[in-house]
């Protein structure tokens, strides 16, 4: 329960540990670096899942599924992308009892067995644009690992396409990271800054990556999404070439983006509290839980027949579920669905029965309403939308209160480790600075953002001169 759950102040990481073991959304692994998703983890990684998936699908994507083992030639085909993932790759060497004639590599992520199925499947300018999305899971050998955040093995999708050019392929890239930017904050409540990726932090392979930034309650950073413009480096190793009008053989020009489980963690950091879970509403798997106060020895026929009543009269407008088992206390389930973040809870005791009235708790602010059975129905879907809109409204402020215009180095080290947050800071494009900043403050440039304004400066680091801001920040 809720006693169990170290204070963020106290312990911000123990604190995120507790809520992911406490609400039962994930244990650890037998094997090291791995999670188990229990049942509560997984409803929510399916809401987001439903939510994203669709609007997947409305932009003209389909879904496939390719294989998890690569050939350990097919990395070696595209020389950044190898470097950049070889360190993380797990490799299989033998299958059947007997030594591989090649090791296969589990997947890390899918650009070069998708590349040799889009090499056979483009011919023509006519099988453009092919957009292609998978659900799967990835591994990746990660040393250091947190539930949800950074696991050897994750859940994820990852969208690859192919475009007859560089307009229209960078033009996908924008698009689908203004389906994450959307996403995020229509159905996570979470805001996010948009922006480019300094080389040093682009995706191995790709030409440029863009992000979204998002920033949780301890004001550090979470890379939410990525979507890159691959220009034609997968394809020129691949040989993905279609005949254009013309009749000239021309190489494809692709995009690839992705988001995985770590946007649980992501809901945890961005809302959650000391008593456990806060869900927006459009992605908490249960949206109502109504609770009937059942006494002891007492006939609770008219109270259940009632609390059913009002449960089928939500189900129209809400996911709902009724928790009338007996075994457990009214106020041991008050705090079970406090600590599992379902966004409002209804009770109905004798007394509200005889009063034709029923309790309404919200799970952000923990306020109660006493309103009339007869209104429950109407009153509840505009509660969960004040509830979804209040969540993005609060961390949207706390976004802008811990987002900092800084130019003295000296006060950036002091204010990156307390308060920490974002810092908009002049950067000269060097590498050698962005290097030592990062060596010596543990912060790195999240992004170039998008909608920076035109202003010349002197570099955060060096002092020289810079063509505009970055966002610096520490991050997970």
């Amino acid at each position: 329960m809720a006693e169990r759950i170290t204070p963020r102040e106290k312990d911000f990481s123990q604190w995120y540990i507790d809520v992911v073991l406490q609400a039962r959304l994930a244990d650890y692994s037998p094997v090291k670096g791995c999670m188990v998703i229990r049942p509560n983890g997984y409803a929510i990684w399916e809401r987001l899942q439903s939510i994203l998936d669709a609007r997947i699908k409305e932009t003209g994507h389909e879904n496939a599924y390719f294989p998890m083992f690569i050939p350990d030639s097919f990395l070696k085909k595209e020389a950044e992308h190898v470097e950049g993932f070889s360190p993380e790759c797990a490799v299989v060497t033998h299958g059947g009892g007997k030594k591989l004639e090649e090791p296969l590599v589990v997947r890390p992520t899918s650009e070069t067995i998708i590349n040799a199925m889009f090499s056979k499947w483009v011919q023509s300018y006519r099988d453009l644009p092919l957009l292609i999305n998978q659900w799967a899971n990835v591994v990746r050998w990660e040393m250091r690992t947190r539930l949800f955040l950074r696991t050897t093995e994750f859940l994820w999708q990852e969208g690859h396409t192919c475009h007859v050019d560089e307009a229209e392929a960078r033009a996908e890239t924008l698009r689908m990271l203004e389906v994450y930017r959307s996403f995020a904050e229509d159905a996570m409540a979470m805001p996010v800054v948009t922006g480019r990726k300094t080389d040093a932090e682009r995706f191995a392979g790709a030409v440029e990556t863009d992000t979204i930034e998002a920033m949780m309650q301890d004001n550090k950073a979470l890379q939410a999404g990525t979507s890159h413009y691959l220009g034609e480096n997968f394809a020129r190793a691949f040989e993905t070439q279609y005949q254009d009008k013309q009749g000239k053989m021309c190489y494809v020009h692709q995009t690839s983006w992705g988001v995985s489980t770590r946007l649980v963690g992501a809901l945890i950091l961005t809302h959650s509290d000391d008593q456990g879970l806060v869900l927006p509403p459009r992605v908490a798997p249960t949206q109502v839980v109504l609770v009937p106060i059942l006494k002891k020895n007492v006939d609770s026929g008219a109270l259940r027949e009632a609390v059913e009543k009002l449960a089928a009269d939500l189900r129209p407008v809400c996911s709902v579920k009724v928790d009338d088992r007996e075994a457990y206390s009214p106020g041991w389930k008050f705090h079970e669905y406090e600590m599992l973040g379902v966004p409002v809870r209804i009770e109905v005791g004798p007394r509200d029965l005889a009063a034709g009235t029923a309790l309404i708790a919200r799970r952000d602010t923990r306020e109660k309403a006493t309103v009339p059975m007869g209104d429950v129905a109407a009153k509840v879907p505009a509660l969960l939308d004040e509830i979804q809109v209040g969540l993005l409204a609060r961390a949207r402020e706390r976004l802008a209160a811990n987002t900092h215009r800084i130019d003295a180095y000296d006060e950036f080290r002091s204010m990156i480790e307390d308060p920490g947050g974002f810092f908009e800071a002049h950067w000269c494009g060097k590498a050698e600075c962005e290097t030592k900043i990062k060596e010596e403050t543990k912060a790195s440039i999240r992004c170039i953002p998008f909608d920076r304004d035109e202003e010349k400066g002197k570099c955060l680091y060096c002092g020289e001169p810079s063509p505009g801001r970055v966002v610096l920040a520490k991050a997970y």
